[in-house]
């Protein structure tokens, strides 16, 4: 038996390992960087502006005494704005982004014990004018929206889109 002059095929490599299969997971990446980030920015401008019903959104969570409230409610929206400008910045990006994926985990505990016992809530998000309706939010939607973001996070921890970073 002779040998075949036609080799056997070598197995490529994955297709994410490809160009075009870094050209998607560099897309999937720069889009998880500037949309935290504007969500972030977009975020902490709508709290900066209004401390008294930041507070008072803290506060229907039923959660911190009044004092813990009103600090929180001034630190919660200069923390996501500074959070958002690192990302968009392209600021530490790994150790923004744990620190980011922090704060979504302890919103999502947040309105998921809310919605346990029954708390008719506005998460206090991204509009903080009060619900004069009484009409509580979508729990389950506002949680999976907020796993949405903490996916891009954990994303952005462990591929961040290092083009256009200052200090990655």
């Amino acid at each position: 038996m002779t040998p075949s002059t036609n080799p056997e095929p070598v197995a490529a490599g994955s297709f994410w390992s490809s160009t075009n299969g870094r050209r998607i997971l560099d897309g999937i990446s720069l889009f998880a960087r500037f949309f935290m980030a504007y969500t972030w920015l977009t975020a902490g401008w709508a709290k900066l502006n209004d401390h008294m019903n930041m507070t008072q959104a803290i506060m229907a969570y039923e959660i911190f005494t009044p004092q813990w409230s009103d600090l929180l409610a001034r630190l919660i929206g200069p923390l996501e704005i500074a959070g958002g400008l690192f990302l968009l910045l392209g600021i530490f990006l790994r150790q923004s982004s744990k620190v980011a994926t922090g704060v979504l985990v302890l919103f999502i505990i947040g309105i998921a014990q809310a919605w346990a016992r029954g708390l008719a809530i506005d998460c206090g998000c991204f509009n903080i004018e009060p619900n004069y309706d009484a009409v509580a939010m979508d729990y389950f939607i506002t949680i999976l929206r907020d796993v949405f973001y903490l996916a891009l996070t954990v994303w952005t921890i462990y591929r961040p889109f290092k083009r256009f970073a200052l200090y990655p």
